[in-house]
């Protein structure tokens, strides 16, 4: 049990070092975008949840569950998003 433990633990690290880069193409985004109501964007999160949603499908691994976890980073990548675009541009 304690190599499981150290495997989950190497894993999690791993996930924060792409969440990190995940949410420096959010700062990226919040530079980009000309104006504040096109960050919030339905279409694209939609998008993103059904493409994590098949990646898993093909993995086996529990679709749903994924699709929670996308709704949650995407909505968290969203208000990131806003607060960066606000301080940038004050």
């Amino acid at each position: 049990m304690p190599e499981v433990r150290e495997g989950v633990d190497a894993t999690d690290r791993e996930l924060v070092a792409l969440l990190a880069r995940r949410f420096g193409y959010m700062r990226a985004a919040a530079r980009i975008k000309p104006s504040r109501d096109v960050v919030r964007d339905e279409e694209r999160k939609a998008a993103v949840i059904a493409a994590a949603q098949a990646e898993a499908r093909a993995a086996g691994l529990p679709e749903a569950v994924i699709g929670e976890i996308w709704e949650v980073l995407v909505e968290g990548s969203i208000a990131y998003e806003f607060d960066e675009w606000d301080r940038v541009r004050t």
